[in-house]
């Protein structure tokens, strides 16, 4: 990753792995579930999914780029904290693919809508099989018990 000069390579590459991290918790598991009157349902640790060490990779490799200075900065460092978490939507985006290769597999084609997060209920739910087609639609007089957000 380019961090410019890097002023601790320990603390940057320590920087890069927690912003991936955040990043996969957000894109896969972080999500917030309202009840239709405004009553924030996901609060505390107990309902409210971050990673944790049982989710992280036990290896992570992160190098960084040498040679990439930035004349306008104290030492010519870079910020380090925003492109790692973005990168973790490779995450989100491997597991979109992952929903593709498992409905050809059973014979459904064509695009679908996954939310971020992909949480595994909405993944389950994505792939599209005898499984899933036996929850009903949706009608119009349904409350639900969260609202999605």
């Amino acid at each position: 990753m380019d961090v410019g000069s890097s002023l601790n390579p320990a603390i940057d590459i320590g920087q890069i792995e927690g912003g991936f991290i955040q990043g996969y918790g957000l894109f896969t598991l972080e999500e917030l579930r309202f009840s239709p009157d405004g009553f924030l349902h996901t609060r505390g640790p107990g309902a409210y999914k971050i990673p944790a060490f049982g989710d992280i990779p036990t290896e992570m490799n992160v190098s960084l780029l040498r040679g990439s200075l930035n004349d306008r900065a104290v030492y010519s460092s870079k910020a380090i904290g925003e492109p790692p978490l973005f990168l973790a939507s490779s995450v989100f985006y491997a597991i979109k693919y992952a929903i593709y290769s498992a409905r050809a597999d059973v014979g459904t084609q064509g695009t679908f809508r996954l939310d971020s997060p992909a949480t595994a209920e909405r993944i389950r739910m994505a792939c599209v099989d005898r499984f899933t087609q036996q929850f009903p639609t949706v009608s119009g007089d349904f409350k639900p018990w969260f609202v999605p957000v």
